[in-house]
């Protein structure tokens, strides 16, 4: 079940190791950004009902994910020209027929789970996303992990469980990223998940920097 976003207090990007961040999603296709939003923004956030939308957090994250985006592209020989600002990529969406919102707060009570999913539906898709918790893992649900799983060349996929604890966020691979072979680049194939919630209701943001169609 997700609803409409509300507008985000102000979240401090600019604490974070953005280099590292590049290198651990290069490495890993995931990478985590612990407190992102306290817990009383978290909180508020988790309760919102409105229609407003997160577009500062979008714009801000756009801008520092931005090299990476460009550098998987070019790794993977797409011709995905990514403009330097947000609200010109968001008219690149709207003239590719892309203008439903895909950015949601998501509630899972108990027995519901998100089947493995992409959000690649569409011409102009940013490869990367944010995903965060906004209840607390150890009082408000049990069960409801986050997962990504990866399918590589050749090779069984690999299932990754990512540590969210409340007020977490971890930026990810959308769909499909570059890895390095030992002779080549090859392309990845990216999922994600959430397992069944036991108990409780388990509240997440999930963060598109697309729309779809």
């Amino acid at each position: 079940m997700t609803s409409p976003l509300a507008a985000p207090p102000h979240l401090p990007l600019d604490r974070y190791d953005w280099p590292l961040i590049g290198q651990q999603l290069d490495a890993e296709g995931w990478a985590l950004l612990p407190g992102l939003f306290p817990q009383e923004a978290a909180r508020q956030l988790a309760h919102a009902d409105n229609t407003a939308t997160l577009e500062t957090l979008r714009a801000s994250l756009y801008r520092r994910l931005l090299p990476i985006a460009r550098a998987w592209a070019d790794a993977l020989q797409q011709d995905a020209p990514y403009p330097d600002d947000f609200t010109t990529w968001m008219q690149h969406n709207r003239n590719a027929g892309q203008t439903r919102p895909l950015s949601a707060i998501q509630r899972l009570g108990q027995d519901d789970y998100q089947p493995l999913t992409q959000h690649a539906d569409g011409d102009a898709v940013f490869p990367l996303q944010l995903v965060a918790l906004l209840s607390d893992p150890d009082t408000a649900f049990a069960g409801g992990e986050f997962v990504m799983t990866e399918q590589r060349p050749r090779m069984q996929s690999r299932p990754m469980v990512l540590p969210l604890r409340y007020g977490d966020a971890a930026v990810i691979a959308v769909s499909h990223r570059p890895v390095r072979g030992a002779n080549n680049v090859y392309r990845v194939a990216a999922r994600q998940a959430i397992s069944r919630v036991r108990a409780g209701q388990r509240v997440g943001l999930e963060l598109l920097l697309h729309d779809g169609r």
